[in-house]
């Protein structure tokens, strides 16, 4: 399946995704898990445009390690506006980073369900483990 990302989803995926692996290299302000900070290694090195996700396993991993990136992205938000104020040019860029990474996860959040859906639907079951890392879903 496809995840349809525009060019300013992507900026802003980049530079929080950048950040977030920034701080867990230095032992930063960020406690993601080496999962999460290995997916965001692997994100970034593809992340050119759209993402073609192919099983429920990866949009699993894409949807935690993209949480992280939006926990991190709202923490940051919340800091300029409290060190600035609301309108501040870096508290406004802030913002719309953070809702260009809550709208790619709310989409990325709405295929996993689709392909659990499209997995009960075809193997008469929840989705599980096994069927999560082998029914792959073309683009």
């Amino acid at each position: 399946m496809i995840l349809r990302v525009s060019f300013e989803e992507l900026t802003a995926l980049t530079a929080s995704a950048g950040r977030v692996l920034d701080a867990y290299g230095t032992g930063g302000r960020v406690s993601a898990p080496a999962e999460v900070a290995a997916t965001l290694e692997t994100l970034l090195s593809e992340l050119t445009g759209d993402l073609s996700v192919e099983t429920l396993e990866q949009q699993q991993r894409l949807e935690r390690a993209l949480q992280a990136v939006l926990e991190d992205a709202k923490r940051r938000m919340d800091e300029l506006i409290i060190e600035q104020y609301p309108a501040a040019e870096d508290a406004v860029a802030a913002y719309f980073e953070y809702a260009h990474v809550l709208t790619v996860l709310d989409r990325l959040r709405k295929m996993g369900m689709e392909m659990r859906a499209i997995i009960e639907l075809t193997t008469g079951r929840p989705a599980d483990e096994k069927t999560a890392r082998t029914v792959t879903f073309p683009d």
